[in-house]
């Protein structure tokens, strides 16, 4: 274990506890946390027993970024909360948990009543060469760059709060050896449990891309942990995508043992399972369901391979029914893949078919037209429908967004309606779409949206909801403004919400809100796939740079932060030249902001230098950072720009990125 970075900070402690009694404090909950990715086993992304956040509370009067926590690396798995963690020697918390591409864990107080982390955990020790995986070594591209520039732990973990256990993946690089390495930690202090870690392995019988003998063997280099992982009956599953295979794999959760493995296409290629992040789902039957990308297809006719497809399995891994769309060939030859969205299990329905699940991945043209929209197929989980190369045997297809979804779907059942939540895009390239929201009546999808907001989203969105019940329904969503493309992105992060009843009209948004002539809740530099976390009054999203934190506002009495880059790429450069680019800090509060110290931290810290004219300023003044970049080696590199000051979540940071050649 490591300290965390950002510990040993003068005054920070007393500086913190005196800005948070300001703030409106949470009060008591009743419901045992966000333990998984998308809240539940099906994925429906529901918090039900939210008591504090309600429609008329969440306006930019009441409501705005709180705080935040800076971390070490990107944020792509969503974030984790646990109520009334007792931590040693720390007392009890409540504890937001977060992982990153720099293959750390961090456990914070969720309420920000600690300026730094509860306890970090470090899976990397860059002395002993041991890092997180770059996605470019010598210059090269040698795996997927979807994560960019370093792979570590990309998918959500998953917390049995009966043991106080978190389950989570790790990539490393240890001296040119790749390893992916499962983990049982105790959620109060980091330790490991069971015997572990374990490193993972396995192969299959089969002569797909790769294979050796007859055999097919797992790449911990090329094959991709993103999808959520899932705890069902004492048994973990893990899930892969990559340039070489799907994989799922079941471990058992006691001892770490391997007790199931399956390959999605051990005679092909590719078939990844990774849902944009979505979780592998199960059922209270111990079935497990999962979506598959392009690849060849030919269980129809007694093959193995299961490309483009929504598999059915038992606890052991065994398929045992499958859902293949009738335009699969289509969808292989123009990378429009299933398996770019998860699946959502809905609650027992009314009407003929109780166990559904909605799905729905890529898609426009050349695949579907009239009208030239993606479909979103209800399927009856007692029968999936398997393939049939005239009509596809869905309880029911809708349209959906023109470009289909690198997302997945929440689902509601309110006091007048039930609803199911989604954004997609109108094109692989972005163009943005809108939440649209079906009502469900009787098992059955609205034929075309109910309502829909009126702000796209460029690349798609997974919502989250929160309510009391069947009362005061709220549907959260994360806009990133870069192309999916674009590595990393420099947007900022922006949460928007809508009444659950009603999303034609927002109730918040992030990026509108102005204070002293910026924007006073803008967050970090938006991560592809995030998914936002509600629990106990408080919104926690993860971004490429920091943990934020949006609840209701206590004192405006305060300084504040805006960041005119809470990130920054600089264009390739050539090893040894020198390039600068000056970023502005704002305070966008109401009382004076005091600077303490501006320094570089962070993996390649020694190619990045700053300078800056930041001490003391009043509201609404600006200073200047001036960060220069020297690569000392060739491909990418990264490191912070640390701003100690005295506003609340101190210190704040700027993500720089570079590259040299």
């Amino acid at each position: 274990m490591t300290q965390n970075m950002l510990k040993g900070i003068p005054g920070a402690a007393l500086l913190l506890t005196l800005v948070m009694s300001c703030f409106t404090p949470a009060g008591a909950q009743s419901f045992s946390g966000v333990l998984m990715q998308h809240n539940d086993i099906g994925r429906t992304g529901q918090n039900t027993k939210e008591t504090i956040l309600t429609p008329a509370k969440v306006n930019s009067s009441t409501f705005g970024k709180v705080f935040s926590y800076s971390v070490d690396g990107q944020i792509y798995g969503q974030p984790l909360y646990v109520p009334s963690v007792n931590i040693p020697g720390q007392g009890v918390h409540n504890v937001v948990y977060v992982v990153t591409q720099n293959d750390s864990l961090y456990a914070f107080d969720a309420d920000g009543l600690s300026p730094t982390a509860l306890w970090q955990v470090s899976f990397v020790n860059p002395a002993a060469g041991i890092t997180p995986v770059s996605c470019i070594t010598d210059g090269v591209s040698d795996i997927s760059c979807g994560v960019y520039p370093i792979y570590g732990i990309t998918s959500t973990p998953v917390i049995d709060p009966s043991s106080g256990t978190m389950y989570l993946v790790t990539r490393t690089d240890n001296n040119g050896a790749y390893f992916q390495t499962l983990h049982a930690l105790d959620i109060t202090s980091g330790a490991e449990k069971f015997g572990g870690p374990v490193n993972i392995s396995g192969s299959v019988p089969g002569v797909g891309v790769g294979s050796k003998g007859g055999t097919v063997y797992f790449d911990p280099l090329k094959d991709i942990q993103r999808s959520g992982l899932l705890l069902l009956n004492g048994t973990v599953y893990i899930g892969w995508a990559g340039a070489v295979h799907g994989w799922i794999m079941a471990y058992n959760a006691s001892t770490l043992k391997q007790t199931a493995i399956f390959n999605t296409t051990p005679n092909a290629q590719l078939g990844g399972v990774w849902a944009s992040g979505n979780g592998l789902a199960g059922d209270r039957w111990g079935h497990i369901y999962a979506a598959v990308g392009d690849a060849t297809f030919d269980a129809n006719t007694g093959g193995s391979d299961y490309g483009d497809s929504l598999l059915k399995m038992t606890s052991d891994l065994a398929v045992m029914d499958y859902f293949t769309p009738n335009d699969q060939s289509c969808r292989q030859l123009n990378d429009l893949d299933l398996g770019s969205a998860g699946p959502m299990l809905l609650p027992t329905q009314p009407g003929s078919f109780p166990d559904e699940l909605v799905i729905a991945g890529k898609g426009g043209t050349p695949c579907d037209s009239n009208p030239v929209s993606s479909r979103i197929y209800l399927l009856n989980r007692d029968n999936l429908g398997a393939y049939n190369a005239t009509s596809d045997q869905a309880v029911q297809e809708v349209a959906g967004a023109p470009g289909g979804y690198w997302s997945s779907p929440a689902y509601w059942h309110g006091a007048n309606g039930t609803y199911v939540y989604s954004a997609g895009v109108k094109s692989e390239q972005g163009n943005g779409d809108y939440m649209r929201m079906f009502s469900v009546t009787n098992g059955l999808l609205s034929t075309a949206p109910v309502a829909q907001s009126t702000n796209l989203f460029p690349v798609g969105a997974t919502p989250s909801v929160s309510s009391n019940g069947t009362r005061n329904g709220i549907v959260w969503a994360i806009v990133r403004p870069s192309a999916l493309g674009l590595q990393p992105g420099i947007g900022a992060a922006a949460l928007v919400a809508y009444d659950a009843t009603n999303v034609t009209t927002p109730l918040y948004d992030s990026s509108t809100v102005i204070s002293q002539g910026v924007l006073r809740d803008r967050g970090g530099c938006a991560n592809k796939f995030a998914v936002p976390t509600i629990a106990n009054g408080r919104v926690y999203v993860g971004t490429q740079n920091e943990l934020d934190v949006f609840g209701l506002l206590g004192s405006t009495s305060l300084p504040g932060i805006y960041l005119g880059n809470p990130c920054y790429s600089f264009s390739s450069t050539a090893v040894g030249t020198t390039v600068t680019q000056p970023m502005s800090l704002v305070n966008s509060g109401n009382a004076t902001l005091t600077v303490s110290n501006i320094s570089i931290t962070g993996t390649n810290g020694s190619d990045f230098s700053q300078t800056d004219t930041c001490t003391s300023l009043a509201p609404g003044q600006k200073c200047i950072i001036t960060v220069t970049f020297k690569p000392s080696v060739v491909g990418p590199e990264t490191a912070y720009a640390m701003i100690t000051d005295n506003a609340v979540g101190s210190p704040h940071n700027i993500y720089l990125t570079g590259v040299g050649k």
